[in-house]
């Protein structure tokens, strides 16, 4: 896999991050995790691979939090998932 699919796959997790942010189902401090995790898988001095393994750590304990819907911890593992071909890759 080269670095623009790898970009292309991290640049899809973003909206599905964003698809979280907007939804106002979702509690407030959830959202702002999940803009914290969009922010530190755009930015940041490290590979890609190093940024979607770390992003990969705190969607997961996101995803464990007793509060949020059902259908966003669905989107979440949705997330890891992408993001896991990314971390493995390099």
């Amino acid at each position: 896999m080269d670095r623009t699919e790898k970009e292309e796959i991290a640049k899809k997790c973003t909206r599905m991050l964003e698809k979280m942010m907007k939804d106002v189902a979702v509690p407030r401090n959830i959202r702002k995790s999940a803009s914290n995790v969009k922010n530190k898988l755009l930015n940041g001095d490290e590979s890609l691979a190093v940024r979607a393994a770390a992003v990969i750590s705190d969607l997961e304990e996101l995803a464990n939090n007793p509060n949020i819907p059902s259908h966003m911890r669905t989107l979440i593992w949705s997330i890891v998932s992408q993001l896991e071909i990314i971390s493995v890759e390099e």
